[in-house]
This record gives C-alpha cells, sequence and structure tokens, in this order.
C-alpha cells in the first residue's frame, strides 16, 4: 500500500535508550484517520508511525481499514515505488489484486500473507475486487537492516497454519511464536501473528523477553496485560516481559493483530514511500523516481515496471507521481 499523504512529513524513526529502559506498563497509541488517496479515498486508521513512537521492533507502519462496503477498486492504488522496507497485507475480509515489478502477482484473501521485499527498490499496484462485499485489513511495513536493504526486490505469497492456544485462534504470518515459525522471509528477529478470541477468553502468550510488542485491536473489549486498548489502537509493550497477557472482556468475538521484534537498532528515514538513512538518500530516490517512471527516460532502472494495471477509465494506468519534497532539511526529533 502507498502513503498517499500529499505532504508527508520525514520521519526519523530509532529505537533508543529510551524504548529500552521503559516502564513495564502498556502505552496506548491512538490511530488517524488518513485517507487514501483522491476523491473516492477510503479511509485508513493509522498508528504507526507517530511522534510517540515510530517503530516496534522493525516495524515501522501500520494502518488498519474497514470494514468498508468492498465494490470494484474501492481500494485503487496505482503503481508506487518502495525503498528499503517489507510491505505486508493481511486482510481479515475481501480481495485484493497485487502486481510488482520484481514479476508478483496474486489475488491476496483473507488468512494469506502478501509479503513484498522492496530491497534496493521495486514499485507494485494494489486494488480491490467486490469478492464479500466487504474489504477489511491491516497493511503494515517492516524497516529492512542495513545488510538487506540494497538487495533484489522479491515476492512472498503463503498461507499459514491455524493455532489453537488456550481457545485462541493464532495465524502466524511472520516470524516465531507458540513453537510456530512462518516460512516468510524475515530480515531480523520479529513476529506478527493475529489472535481470535472468544468472548470472555484470557490467553498467555509466552514472548522472547527481549522484544518490545504491540497489540493493534480490530474487535472485541481488549485488555493487554491488564490494560484496555480501544477498537484501532495500538498497545505498546516495552522489552521484557516472557509472557503476555491478553484478554477478551465482552460478549462479542474479539480480534487482535500482535507485532514485535527486537528493537530495530538502526536509524531510519521515512518519507513517503522511501526508507533510507539520510535525507540526501531519500531526495535521490524521489528524484530516480520521478525520472525514470514518471517522465519516462528508461524502461526498468531502479523500481523496474509493474505490468498489467489498468487504471479506473480501462486504460493502462500511469504510475503515481511523488509529492513535493519539503523545503526544509530533515532534522532528527528528540
Amino acid at each position: 500500500m502507498s502513503n498517499l499523504d500529499i505532504a508527508p512529513s520525514e520521519t526519523v524513526c530509532e529505537a533508543g535508550v529510551e524504548t529500552m529502559l521503559a516502564e513495564p506498563a502498556v502505552e496506548i497509541i491512538e490511530a488517524r484517520e488518513v485517507p487514501l488517496g483522491g476523491p473516492r479515498a477510503m479511509n485508513v486508521r493509522r498508528t504507526l508511525p507517530q511522534k510517540a513512537r515510530s517503530l516496534i521492533g522493525a516495524w515501522c507502519f501500520a494502518d488498519h481499514y474497514g470494514p468498508d462496503p468492498a465494490g470494484p477498486r474501492r481500494m485503487d492504488v496505482p503503481p508506487h515505488p518502495h525503498t528499503g522496507l517489507q510491505t505486508v497485507t493481511w486482510l481479515f475480509a475481501g480481495e485484493i489484486e497485487h502486481r510488482d515489478s520484481s514479476g508478483g502477482y496474486t489475488m491476496v484473501r483473507p488468512g494469506q500473507l502478501n509479503l513484498m521485499t522492496a530491497g534496493r527498490g521495486v514499485q507494485h499496484s494494489e486494488v480491490s475486487t467486490a469478492a464479500e462485499g466487504v474489504l477489511h485489513g491491516v497493511q503494515l511495513w517492516t524497516a529492512l537492516p542495513a545488510h538487506a536493504r540494497h538487495g533484489r526486490a522479491f515476492f512472498e505469497h503463503s498461507e499459514p497454519p491455524v493455532l489453537e492456544h488456550q481457545g485462541a485462534r493464532v495465524s502466524v504470518f511472520l516470524g516465531s511464536l507458540l513453537g510456530y515459525t512462518a516460512e516468510a522471509t524475515a530480515f531480523t528477529p520479529i513476529v506478527g501473528a493475529q489472535f481470535d478470541l472468544p468472548p470472555g477468553a484470557s490467553v498467555s502468550v509466552p514472548v522472547d523477553e527481549t522484544f518490545e510488542h504491540g497489540v493493534l485491536v480490530d474487535a472485541g473489549d481488549i485488555s493487554f496485560e491488564g490494560v484496555h486498548v480501544p477498537r484501532a489502537s495500538l498497545g505498546y509493550r516495552a522489552p521484557g516481559a516472557s509472557m503476555l497477557t491478553l484478554a477478551n472482556r465482552g460478549y462479542s468475538p474479539g480480534r487482535i493483530v500482535l507485532i514485535g521484534g527486537e528493537p530495530f537498532g538502526e536509524q531510519i528515514v521515512m518519507w513517503w514511500n522511501f526508507i533510507g538513512r539520510t535525507h540526501d538518500e531519500v531526495v535521490a530516490y524521489r528524484e530516480q523516481w520521478q525520472r525514470e517512471v514518471i517522465d519516462g527516460e528508461t524502461d526498468a532502472g531502479r523500481y523496474g515496471r509493474v505490468e498489467g494495471y489498468i487504471g479506473r477509465d480501462g486504460a493502462a494506468g500511469k504510475a503515481l507521481p511523488a509529492p513535493a519534497l519539503p523545503n526544509v532539511r530533515l532534522r532528527p526529533r528528540g
């Protein structure tokens, strides 16, 4: 998914000492509403990145959307670039057509992981279909560490098994949890999993105590370590816990997405759909996107080509131009 903000801010993200020394309490990160493109935009609820917290392990971006009436092209994101990250698409309902310049193509459906590793550069498109009549899910990004961020782009699609744990149904789509390791490629110690909690259920989940964790609530009256986490909000827990407690105190089914990992340990610069390490690096990524793809000076270049994307007008769709850069250089926060 693209960040379609027309004036995206540059963000320096770093897992620092303040994260490692945080008190073992749950911090609530509230979502902000962001329109996902144009006059017919669907709104998404974004919890990462924010000023209060920009990383949980390598997780650096979290959008939560729906349930919305699906309809054809409810989500219609034209080809757009990424660098230095992985996109993680995970649906609760609906269907999305994915195309990317590494040759990846699939229809993403509930319970299936769609993972695209951008490496040094890739572009992709995402278009929802009318399947199920509802579109509902999460779009997440992970930051690639230094040793992997200049590698080739590639695409993976998998369907993790559903595990049973103390009455909850669990799908581990990235990393390791509950004795299961997902087949998807991970470049840092990490975990991503969906938990479906019956009404009144409480589960204890053994975790790596070096990890920090976040719980994104989709449905239910959810408590995380005894702290209520409102729907669409993210509850954060600092490293140090070897067991996490999740409970659904309500009378309807609950659903959460658990993300976590070792504190990332590298400073990153995020702007629009690019992740780099410096302001100048991100500027160069943007200039290359505009020159190679938008102005069409080369057939491939850093970002390659997306084949087969059709725009709303039925013609071959055009790629998204990058927004204008801010007129100031990046200054780290804190």
